[in-house]
């Protein structure tokens, strides 16, 4: 087993709504385990209940379409999921998600709320799509280890990847941010694990955030996450790309475009972060 499988490996509990496993301390990102992470088990839940619920007469296994409301910060620790199947359909089934953990004074918190629906990606014929950006291969890239030390002594998360970092947006790291709001990269497992689908939800929200190359190095939790998945990518490097136009009330959004190795469209979201501006 992976090290990504070993992470989001759920228990069966009492009945198919809910599934129980651990968060770990190394895939921590600042205070919290990082949101992909945290909404990547959520859709194994689901996927698991959907395949077992007698309503669903198609097979549905790609997760399409999530929508995330994060509540307050995951931690490493024992979790609950809890699911809710609202909709089993031809084309697409649809459901609720729910994580839970206990508080330090007993009583459940709930950590992310989410709605997502599963189809079927295999063999899509696709007419129009836009095509990936022009970046230096891997090996030309920076890689994530170069960050600064205090930087990645917060980021465990990061040390679970294989990230390398255009080096036309990686200026933030020298202390020199473009103020372009850009960030673009090459982005694998380190452990070799190809990806999936189910994968590419937190490869949405796994680069470091655009909020750097604005100069804004402080943290930028995620308040709501939408986030589409478009075909099953190939095996190999996925290309991301991150931008943001608008920065205002405290809050950005960012939006990220995935690419995989055979230059397919395999995935895009929006998210809306809150931003700490400094004094």
């Amino acid at each position: 087993m992976s090290e990504y499988d070993d992470a989001i490996r759920l228990e069966a509990g009492d009945d198919p709504s809910r599934r129980h496993g651990t968060f770990h301390e190394e895939w921590m990102i600042g205070n919290a385990v990082n949101g992909g992470l945290v909404m990547t088990t959520a859709l194994q839940a689901l996927g698991a209940h959907l395949a077992a619920d007698p309503t669903e007469t198609t097979e549905h296994v790609d997760p399409v379409v999530l929508s995330a409301y994060f509540m307050t910060a995951s931690q490493p620790g024992p979790f609950t999921v809890t699911t809710e199947v609202m909709r089993c359909g031809r084309r697409l089934s649809t459901g609720q998600m729910t994580i839970h953990q206990t508080g330090d004074d007993g009583k459940p918190v709930e950590r992310m709320r989410a709605i997502g629906s599963f189809g079927d990606l295999a063999g899509l014929e696709v007419q129009r799509q836009a095509s990936p950006p022009d970046m230096p291969p891997p090996e030309q890239c920076v890689s994530a280890e170069q960050a600064p030390p205090d930087f990645l002594a917060n980021a465990k998360f990061l040390e679970r990847l294989d990230l390398r970092l255009d080096p036309a947006t990686a200026g933030w790291a020298m202390g020199r941010p473009s103020m372009q709001g850009v960030m673009r990269g090459w982005l694998r497992l380190r452990d070799g694990r190809e990806p999936d689908t189910t994968m590419l939800m937190m490869a949405l929200d796994a680069l470091p955030p655009v909020a750097f190359d604005l100069g804004l190095f402080g943290w930028t939790p995620t308040l709501e996450f939408t986030g589409h998945v478009r075909r099953r990518p190939a095996p190999g490097w996925l290309q991301v790309s991150l931008g943001s136009d608008t920065l205002g009330g405290g809050m950005m959004e960012e939006d990220a475009t995935i690419w995989d190795s055979a230059g397919n469209l395999v995935a895009q979201s929006r998210q809306l972060c809150g931003v700490r501006l400094p004094r």
